[in-house]
C-alpha cells in the first residue's frame, strides 16, 4: 500500500476499500525477504506448481528464506555476492566466492545458454561446486566469455539436478524481469488511475491476462526453426512476430480503424519491413560474437 497521510485513517481507508490486514510499508520493507516468503509459501498452499525459486542478492543472501524453502522441498537458485562463504569438500575453512572461483581450471567451465534474450541465445561459461554433506548444494558460478565478469548463485534441490537445469533456472530471472517491462509497457499495468483496493486489483488482473494472451499468441505464431540462425545465412527472413507487434495487429483489427482498411496493409509491410531489419541486427549480433570467440 502506498505512502499517504490516511494510511492509518480507518475511515478513509474503509472508503478505499483496503483490508484491515494490509499496514504501510516502506519500499526496503516490500523487499524484504520475509514479506517475499509469506508470497511463496501462500503459492505453494495454494498447490501452484512452483518447483523453483529464483531471486536476487537481495533474496540469496538471506539463510532464513533460503532454510523455509528447503523446508517446503521448494529448490531454489539464488544470486549472492562474491564475498559470500561457502564450505567445500566439507571442509571447516570456508572460502569467499570468487576465491573458489580463481582457483578453478579452465576444465571446469562449461559454456551454456541461459535462454533466449533480445538477441538471441545467451552463452555464459558456468562451473559448479558441491557444497554440501550429502545433500544437493552446488555453488554456481557464471562468467561473461568476453568481460570475464563473474555472478554467483547458491542453489539447493529435494533431487540431484544436472547443470543445465540450474543454468535454466538462473536464466529465468532475466525472463521475469522482461515480463514487468512488457506489461507495463504493453498492456499498461503501471497506467491505472483507481482509487480503490478492489478496483486496483481488476486493473492489474485484467492487464496480465491480456499479457498472457498476447504472450500465447505470439508463441502461437512462432515458426518451427533453431533460435539461433546460421552466421552465413542469406536472405531477408523476419524475425517471429512479438508481443508488441500481436498488440499493434489486433489494435488495428478490433479498433475503428481512423482511415480507409485500405490502408491497413501498409501496417503488414512495415511490420515485416522492420522484423527483417531486426532479424540483420540479430545476424550481425551473432557474427561479431562469433568472430570475437574465435580470436579469444
Amino acid at each position: 500500500m502506498p505512502e499517504h497521510s490516511w494510511s492509518t485513517d480507518p475511515e478513509r481507508r474503509q472508503a478505499a476499500g483496503i483490508p484491515d490486514e494490509v499496514q504501510f510499508a516502506t519500499q526496503p520493507r516490500l523487499a524484504w525477504p520475509g514479506l517475499a516468503w509469506e508470497m511463496i509459501a501462500a503459492a505453494l498452499d495454494a498447490r501452484v506448481e512452483a518447483p523453483w525459486v529464483t531471486g536476487d542478492e537481495a533474496y540469496g543472501q538471506d539463510p532464513q528464506l533460503r532454510a523455509a524453502l528447503e523446508t517446503r522441498a521448494a529448490g531454489y537458485v539464488l544470486a549472492v555476492a562474491c564475498s559470500i562463504r561457502v564450505r567445500i569438500n566439507s571442509g571447516r575453512t570456508p572460502f569467499r566466492a570468487d576465491t573458489v572461483a580463481d582457483r578453478l581450471p579452465e576444465a571446469a567451465w562449461h559454456r551454456q545458454s541461459a535462454g533466449t534474450g533480445a538477441k538471441g541465445l545467451r552463452y555464459y561459461d558456468w562451473a559448479w561446486i558441491d557444497i554440501g554433506s550429502g545433500e544437493h548444494r552446488h555453488l554456481l558460478i557464471r562468467r561473461n566469455p568476453g568481460t570475464r565478469e563473474l555472478a554467483f548463485y547458491l542453489c539447493w534441490s529435494p533431487a540431484a539436478e544436472p547443470l543445465g537445469e540450474l543454468v535454466r533456472v538462473a536464466g529465468t530471472r532475466w525472463s521475469v524481469e522482461e515480463c514487468f517491462q512488457a506489461a507495463k509497457g504493453q498492456v499498461g499495468l503501471d497506467h491505472h488511475q483507481v482509487r480503490h483496493w478492489t478496483t486496483w486489483h481488476r486493473h492489474v488482473t485484467l492487464a496480465m491476462l491480456a499479457l498472457a494472451f498476447l504472450a500465447a499468441v505470439a508463441a502461437d505464431t512462432a515458426p518451427d526453426r533453431p533460435a539461433q540462425p546460421h552466421h552465413h545465412t542469406r536472405g531477408s527472413n523476419p524475425i517471429s512476430l512479438t508481443v508488441p507487434e500481436i498488440r499493434h495487429l489486433f489494435t488495428a483489427v478490433l479498433n475503428p480503424p481512423v482511415v480507409s482498411p485500405a490502408r491497413l496493409p501498409h501496417w503488414s509491410n512495415w511490420s515485416n519491413w522492420r522484423r527483417r531489419h531486426q532479424a540483420t541486427a540479430r545476424r550481425s549480433h551473432y557474427r561479431r560474437r562469433s568472430t570475437h570467440e574465435t580470436s579469444g
